[in-house]
């Protein structure tokens, strides 16, 4: 589409502030059953609860070395959160979908002061900082951005300002999430930027990329080290895709 800018920032660095840029993070607690259920079966519920908990952590410790502001969005138990991350701000999630619980945090985000506010969820443990820094650096010109999944939604979202309209009658948990939200900036007249593509782990095939980008990641070490029987069939699923 002609209104989509794509590339990465050819600037300088970029100095992040935050009091002015603002990063929310969608959690679920890590109930088994309720948490990745795209990887279940093979994994047993449990087993899945406790991938998504490591996720869940080492997406929540490499945000911090951003340097915005980070506010956590949770489903579930507040006393959970609050155990496990004592330091981070905490708001419920609010709303009957996904659009609606996107739309009312980063109204929230805004509301606080921010400049530029973006929200990820705990689906890309191994997101490149870099990548999360060019979308605040871009939301110094951009009205909107994404960061693609490869599956057809986005990893991050971001705005300059609040459009609620970007949220609302989205086929949300499909592959056309993207699309339609292409769409919906040309629909506005937004000025709209996708960054590198990254990935999500949300079923076997992607936790097997997960394995072979990012070897030395904490949930990549977590599944060798107590997922050890998948292995063998996360292998076949990489030699049936060639």
């Amino acid at each position: 589409m002609e209104n989509v800018n794509k590339g990465g920032f050819s600037g300088g660095e970029f100095p992040l502030d935050p009091l002015r840029h603002h990063l929310g993070i969608l959690a679920k607690e890590p109930v088994p059953g309720r948490v990745k259920t795209r990887l279940s079966p093979p994994l047993t519920s449990a087993e899945a609860a406790q991938l998504y908990e490591v996720c869940l952590r080492e997406t929540v410790q490499r945000l911090r070395e951003t340097g915005v502001s980070l506010t956590l969005f949770y489903a579930g138990s507040e006393a959970y959160f609050r155990r496990t991350f004592p330091d981070i701000p905490l708001q419920p999630q609010e709303g009957n979908d996904l659009g609606e619980r996107l739309e009312r945090a980063l109204c929230f985000l805004f509301r606080q002061g921010a400049a530029g506010a973006a929200l990820v969820g705990s689906d890309s443990p191994d997101i490149p900082l870099h990548l999360v820094k060019e979308a605040f650096q871009f939301l110094a010109e951009e009205t909107a951005l994404t960061i693609p999944a490869l599956d057809g939604g986005y990893v991050l979202v971001g705005e300059r300002d609040h459009h609620p309209q970007l949220f609302r009658d989205i086929p949300w948990s499909t592959a056309h999430v993207l699309a339609e939200t292409r769409r919906r900036v040309a629909e506005l007249n937004l000025s709209y930027r996708e960054l590198t593509p990254w990935d999500d782990v949300d079923d076997l095939p992607s936790l097997g990329r997960l394995l072979e980008r990012s070897p030395a990641s904490e949930t990549a070490c977590f599944v060798r080290a107590h997922l050890t029987k998948y292995l063998s069939l996360i292998e076949g699923l990489k030699r049936q895709r060639g």
